[in-house]
């Protein structure tokens, strides 16, 4: 996609008719409550839109929707080919306001223009399409039983699922989740992040025009007590898929415990390591990839690079070149298509990272806050029991620690309570796969940055996840159950007893 200018995106930015409303039923609607909630565009302050503050009430009414809407069949027992048909007619609306969506992701978001034009659209259309193209060709299964019986293995949709998103990657979480779940039949209620409800309304919308029946996909702003946990304890809901904070995730485990023991996928938090040893080739290119790392979405990216483990043989040559890439990284304007670093979601996000600057013992680049705009922030650290090792910061702040072997790098990079994605930057391919299968993490790179592609499960391992996988074929399963089929095939004459 060709980028505009800063003027041409604050004119689109200023012809946006916003939405504002729930989406319940195939419908605009108020919250039942009538109240309101401002969303902020947080490089500005300015508000954008008063949105529906849903609450339990309109949680009850959207799952009594989708729960008629599954059991009548309407979407759940259409063809795999006619549900395809309809999920690529919805990737085909999305790329023809792929623009307008995208302004409106980096007004509520924060984000830079530059990245929702270049990744977050273009990842969100490739999700749809992904997940839409397999529905007609995942096949179920026979077991091998006797020749007296047929076993078949079947694979049904689960039902009512509840998808929560967290406010760093709203379209992109969104299509991760809604694109498995309704390709598999399900009826969803989706909370949006209460800080960027906005494209999720709108994508919504976009749903309905491409023929998703009514009742199918809803989606209620407003707050975690008021939709989130009524979501999660919501007696008529099959499964829960959550993406945020890992004490949030844990409070959806209680939920279902405490209701009708659903599913819960969980994919939380993380504190990844980037290993960088002294025979890395390529130097200037190992730093671009952990500054990619580090600061794309301003390090709001549960998979970002918060720990850089070096060894000390290379420790100040790739330093410098850190810095030199780094630099490139620039705060300012979101629409502006040449910032990199956009603001930081809310007031309250940054003043959490901003406590966290205030921690630092040695800042080596950056460390500048003001106005939610923090830059890009390199700070040493002595070791891997300090708070900016240990927490973690979503912020666009790396911490560096210092090793002398990969054993030390290995035991560094796992002595941690999170576990969803690491990095590993060497010259040596028997050290690379030992390292590789060391390290405790769900996606494990070597020698670049990165979270795989759509192809592979993405997920993680401690308290970075829980119960399944985003992406992949894998992501399926969170939305299906497994149905056996036993049949009886022997005649009554081969039954007698002689």
């Amino acid at each position: 996609m060709t980028l505009l200018t800063r003027d041409e995106y604050r004119a689109i930015a200023a012809s946006l008719d916003l939405p504002g409303m729930a989406f319940i039923d195939g419908r605009c609607r108020p919250a039942l409550s009538g109240r309101t909630c401002p969303t902020v565009n947080p490089a500005t302050g300015e508000v954008l839109a008063q949105v529906a503050a849903c609450g339990a009430a309109d949680v009850d009414f959207a799952v009594a929707r989708a729960r008629a809407a599954f059991d009548d069949g309407r979407w759940s027992r259409q063809t795999p080919g006619h549900r395809k048909e309809v999920l690529v007619r919805l990737a085909r609306l999305l790329r023809r306001n792929a623009r307008e969506l995208a302004v409106m992701e980096s007004l509520d978001s924060g984000k830079p223009i530059f990245d929702c034009e270049t990744v977050d659209l273009p990842e969100t259309i490739h999700c749809l399409t992904w997940h839409a193209e397999p529905i007609d060709k995942i096949y179920d299964q026979v077991a091998p039983a006797s020749d007296d019986h047929l076993a078949l293995i079947l694979r049904e949709p689960v039902g009512v699922v509840g998808l929560v998103l967290p406010w760093n990657f709203p379209l992109l979480m969104m299509a991760w989740k809604i694109a498995p779940a309704l390709a598999a039949g399900c009826s969803v209620v989706l909370k949006p992040a209460e800080e960027t409800p906005l494209t999720a309304l709108r994508v919504a919308e976009l749903a309905a025009e491409a023929g998703l029946p009514r009742g199918v996909l809803n989606v209620l702003p407003g707050g975690g007590a008021e939709v989130g946990e009524p979501i999660g304890r919501h007696m008529e809901i099959d499964a829960v898929s959550f993406t945020g904070s890992t004490a949030t995730g844990k409070r959806f485990l209680s939920y279902a415990g405490e209701s009708n023991a659903k599913d819960i996928t969980l994919e939380m938090g993380g504190k990844n390591p980037a290993i960088v040893m002294d025979d890395a080739e390529n130097l200037d290119r190992v730093a671009a990839h952990v500054v990619n790392g580090a600061f794309w979405n301003m390090g709001e990216n549960c998979s970002a690079i918060s720990r850089l483990i070096v060894h000390r043989d290379v420790r100040d040559d790739l330093l410098a070149r850190i810095a030199h890439h780094a630099r490139q990284w620039t705060t300012g304007d979101p629409l502006d298509p040449s910032t990199r670093l956009g603001a930081l979601v809310s007031q309250a996000h940054f003043d959490k990272v901003c406590g966290y600057l205030d921690k630092a013992d040695s800042v080596l680049l950056g460390g500048h806050a003001a106005d939610g705009f923090v830059e890009a922030t390199v700070v040493a650290l002595q070791g891997n029991d300090h708070v900016l090792a240990r927490d973690e910061i979503f912020g666009p702040v790396l911490s560096v620690l210092t090793v002398s072997s990969l054993d030390e790098a290995i035991a560094m990079a796992n002595d941690t309570d999170y576990g969803l994605t690491a990095a590993l930057f060497t010259g040596n391919a028997r050290r690379a796969l030992r390292g590789a299968r060391a390290l405790r993490a769900g996606t494990v790179t070597v020698n670049s940055f990165g979270e795989g592609d759509i192809s592979t499960p993405f997920g993680g391992f401690g308290q970075s996840g829980f119960g399944g996988r985003d992406n992949g074929i894998q992501a399926h399963d969170q939305y299906t159950r497994i149905k056996t089929i036993w049949l009886d095939l022997a005649d009554d004459a081969d039954e007698a007893v002689p």
